[in-house]
């Protein structure tokens, strides 16, 4: 019987959804599924506007809108299981160049090979170049990746954390 269900779950999901699983290493699978069943607040396995009601909630977003909420579940084309939600998750995470790429291109801006750079060199070249960051945005960044007490931040890390979906274990 559980072949049969689980056959079925693959066809329920978005396409090509079957393959999601070796999208990923099996530490961050793992990773994925906690996460999951903390945001599936009733544990009914699939993720609804409630469950995301209710984890906002613990995290102290009390005063979000429904729209925003129906927002978030449609970004998914049914019901959000946990293929669906890894499926999600290798979506965002397909378009991202590969670590070594991304970590090429802030070399440049590292001549001494240092790891890291000047948090207001970096934030002035991502508030004033090309796709500009906002105000928002930069908060949510050093929020994400603060600079250490030095102004230093360290672009490796931010790296490892685009292409992962996670921090770096040091």
């Amino acid at each position: 019987m559980a072949p049969k269900k689980a056959k079925r779950r693959q066809q329920q999901g978005e396409g090509g959804s079957s393959n999601v699983f070796s999208m990923f290493e099996q530490s961050q699978i793992q990773e994925y599924k906690e996460a999951f069943t903390i945001i599936d607040q009733n544990r009914d396995g699939i993720i609804s506007k409630d469950d995301l009601r209710d984890v906002l909630a613990t995290m102290g977003q009390l005063n979000v809108k429904n729209e925003e909420l129906e927002a978030m579940v449609k970004e998914a084309s049914g019901p959000i299981n946990f293929t669906v939600f890894l499926t999600m998750f290798g979506e965002k995470l397909k378009g991202a160049d590969p670590e070594d790429v991304i970590v090429s291109a802030f070399k440049v801006l590292d001549p001494e090979g240092t790891g890291s750079i000047k948090k207001e060199f970096l934030e002035e070249l991502l508030t004033t170049q090309c796709d500009r960051f906002t105000a928002e945005e930069m908060t949510n960044l050093w929020a994400a990746f603060p600079p250490d007490v030095a102004g230093n931040v360290d672009y490796k890390n931010i790296c490892y954390v685009i292409t992962h979906g996670e921090d770096k274990e040091e």
